[in-house]
């Protein structure tokens, strides 16, 4: 619901934004107030404020007020948005499961082949130049940085990964033309990896920046590839969006493999493998 609103803004009257934009800074508090609330606090009509409602797609005010309070009120905070306190151990399955394939078919559907194709294309010129490929990234997102690293390192890539800040400040001091740095960022908002994207690319570094459209983050980036989920990073803990950054690392990791080609890989790996033989259990 809040999506759509958002999505809606760009083609409503003035009047009817202001009532949107008050919506969205706190729809658990919009659903609350009555209509000469949120009409004296978005300076606009009451009429004005049912306008808004209908122009959504909703019946009127008790129609909009009523599914408004149903979506801020989904979910359990800091565990799962679609998981409901008194769910049963089979529910939990289902809607966490349900929940992630609903966003990956989203990101199916709206992922830019172009924005990846340029990404892969930065990402095999360092790698060709023989130049650094870093990831960034802090907290769960650390923990992808390293996903990333020991994914690509494995191609024979030139990469390290970083999830600590000072680390991350001072590599992308020693970063340079010809190298690439990704950055990976759940809320795009994080000051330590805006510093140290902003770092980067001034010395010339190519930013690719794995985070949400409209973030800090997304902006600052030479490259933005959206990860955009239902998952409130303020409010949920990071599940949807996690899985959604390493599937994107994937998709980077295969394309690259594609573009350096199975005759140097294929000798690599195929070694790889055979010197791991010893550290299992026939």
């Amino acid at each position: 619901m809040l999506d759509r609103i958002k999505a809606s803004l760009p083609s409503l009257a003035p009047a009817e934004q202001r009532v949107g934009k008050l919506c969205l800074a706190d729809p658990r508090e919009f659903a609350r107030l009555p209509v000469t609330e949120l009409a004296d606090r978005a300076h606009v009509s009451k009429p004005t404020v049912v306008r808004f409602c209908r122009s959504v797609g909703y019946d009127g005010l008790a129609d909009f007020k009523l599914k408004l309070a149903g979506t801020v009120n989904e979910g359990v905070p800091f565990i799962h948005r679609s998981v409901d306190a008194d769910d049963k151990t089979g529910d939990v399955a289902v809607k966490v499961i349900d929940n992630t394939v609903a966003a990956f078919l989203k990101y199916r559907n709206d992922a830019s082949a172009a924005v990846i194709d340029k990404a892969v294309g930065k990402l095999v010129e360092a790698y060709s130049a023989g130049r650094q490929i870093q990831f960034f990234g802090v907290g769960n997102s650390g923990i992808v940085a390293q996903d990333a690293q020991h994914k690509f390192f494995r191609l024979g890539i030139n990469s390290v990964a970083y999830s600590d800040g000072h680390m991350q400040v001072m590599s992308a001091t020693l970063l340079r033309a010809g190298d690439c740095v990704v950055v990976i960022s759940n809320s795009g908002r994080t000051r330590d990896l805006m510093d140290a994207c902003d770092i980067a690319r001034k010395n010339g570094a190519t930013t690719i920046v794995i985070t949400a459209s409209g973030s800090p983050l997304a902006q600052v980036g030479d490259i933005h590839l959206c990860a955009d989920h239902p998952e409130g990073f303020d409010r949920y803990s990071p599940m949807v969006s996690r899985l959604l950054h390493l599937t994107i690392i994937d998709i980077l990791a295969t394309c690259v493999a594609l573009r350096i080609g199975g005759g140097k890989l294929q000798p690599l790996l195929q070694e790889m493998k055979q010197n791991l033989r010893s550290k299992r259990y026939a």
